[in-house]
């Protein structure tokens, strides 16, 4: 039984994601739950592991090819459980009517359709009908979705009277595509693609598909797009150049989600952003003391595990700061949790996974969770449940060498805190000039929700427990 497995949503809504690479390769032989492919999506790289065991038939999709949901990417050959009932005039199991509820669910697992035949035209592309339920082969452990959804029984007519109901059931015939109108050339091809295409600038009709049943991709027209540009002089060309002193880099991924994300945030919260200048020499020492204690031995020590302590602890207090503004309910959501983000630059892009009820973990825990936070992001391993849920993000800009930022806030948090690098600064300590590790705190904040006194008292207590972190005992 050939069986083919579908890309499944493994996020929130997710709607496509891109083939990062391979693990098996056409004749390999497959084991249930084992790691077949990576994909990337708008949030993470996702491993998908395959449902069942048997031969790879054939991989159906290429890494670098973005996926729409739904669209199978690699077929697999299985071994029948047992031999076929047969089947009755009206496609009807001639025996084993009365089959255990087990039997059933196996023969509807052995129901997947096939591949369609050759010169068939793929359901819902162009006009064809499609079946009116469909077993889609998804993730293990996301559940069963149904292809279709069910439509309204019309209302009674002469083809729906008891006697045309009694009538054998006719297998389902699909239809070729139609014929071209005189003037116009039939093309297969997705809606989203179709609209990829007039965005692009491309002609459908002057494409030949590499999908299935000759269907355009996205890939397809993407290649058009490219071709259609100015050649670069030999010896300048590359994969994404289109000309010899430009380069052109697909938006996607986790830069197309950041991007859409930013954009939201910056034009629906209102934000502002107060700095301030912390003399964070005794925090700096207690940085240094910590690295030496056995309960740290194993993990990694930086001054922003007390700024996230210190956060932790400012929130508390302020509890406007950790809320959220529910457009639709008219109201602010104020969380007595808090699931810390910790931004961290990737290849593929920013990232905010979060520790999870980071307000309940001691020190030394609250360092491991940072460490692999940081460790799992810059991996590219995050992942969408890491990064989903979070209700208060630190940037560490200082990293980089930067003072101070302006940071956006991350969709659905009241605000964000940017930590400035720690530098040796001129400081007026008990009336005289001295050199001390100074750095720049940054808050955004949603003015809808955080008004300018919260934010000013917030980033104030920050500020004091860095300088003097035995506020942090006092305060918690």
């Amino acid at each position: 039984m050939r069986r083919e497995f579908k890309l499944p949503d493994v996020g929130e809504g997710l709607t496509e994601a891109e083939i990062v690479r391979w693990h098996v390769k056409e004749g390999d032989a497959v084991k249930v739950n084992q790691i077949v492919v990576e994909i990337e999506t708008a949030k993470s790289i996702v491993e998908l592991p395959i449902p069942w065991d048997g031969v790879v038939a054939g991989l159906m999709a290429e890494a670098g090819q973005t996926v729409d949901v739904g669209v199978a990417i690699i077929a697999v050959d299985t071994a029948e459980e047992g031999g076929a009932p047969a089947q009755g005039p009206a496609g009807q199991a001639a025996s084993g009517a009365d089959e255990a509820p087990g039997r059933g669910e196996a023969l509807a697992d052995d129901m997947v359709p096939r591949p369609p035949a050759e010169g068939a035209v793929e359901p819902g592309v162009h006009g064809s009908p499609a079946p009116k339920e469909e077993r889609q082969a998804v993730l293990v452990g996301y559940g069963v979705k149904t292809g279709a959804t069910k439509r309204r029984p019309r209302k009674s007519s002469p083809a729906t009277t008891p006697a045309a109901q009694a009538a054998p059931t006719r297998p389902p015939v699909v239809l070729p595509a139609p014929a071209a109108t005189p003037g116009r050339v039939a093309v297969l091809a997705k809606p989203p693609v179709r609209k990829l295409a007039r965005d692009l600038g491309v002609d459908l009709t002057t494409l030949t598909g590499s999908g299935p049943q000759g269907t355009i991709t996205r890939d397809d027209v993407h290649a058009a797009a490219r071709s259609s540009q100015p050649a670069a002089p030999a010896g300048e060309r590359a994969t994404t150049r289109t000309a010899g002193r430009e380069e052109r880099i697909p938006i996607k991924g986790v830069r197309k989600m950041t991007a859409q994300a930013m954009v939201a945030s910056a034009f629906t919260a209102p934000h502002v952003t107060e700095f301030l200048q912390v003399d964070v020499t005794e925090t700096m020492a207690a940085v240094r003391r910590l690295r030496e204690l056995p309960d740290f031995a194993e993990v990694k020590v930086s001054p922003l595990l007390l700024v996230a302590k210190a956060v932790l602890v400012a929130a508390r207090r302020h509890p406007m700061i950790n809320s959220a503004w529910d457009e639709q309910a008219q109201e602010i959501v104020v969380k007595h949790y808090v699931n810390l983000g910790i931004a961290a630059a990737t290849p593929r892009g920013l990232v905010v996974p979060n520790v999870k009820d980071a307000h309940e973990l001691p020190l030394p825990e609250l360092a491991r969770r940072l460490t692999e936070l940081a460790e799992t992001a810059r991996a590219g391993r995050a992942q969408p449940a890491d990064m989903a849920g979070g209700t208060f993000t630190i940037t560490n800009v200082g990293v980089f060498g930067v003072d101070a930022g302006t940071p956006i806030l991350n969709p659905g948090e009241a605000a964000i805190l940017a930590f400035g690098q720690v530098r040796d600064m001129p400081w007026v300590v008990d009336g005289e000039l001295a050199v001390r590790k100074v750095t720049t705190l940054a808050l955004s904040f949603d003015h809808r929700i955080v008004d300018g006194e919260q934010g000013s008292l917030f980033l104030r207590d920050v500020g004091a427990m860095l300088e003097d972190p035995l506020r942090m005992l006092a305060w918690n």
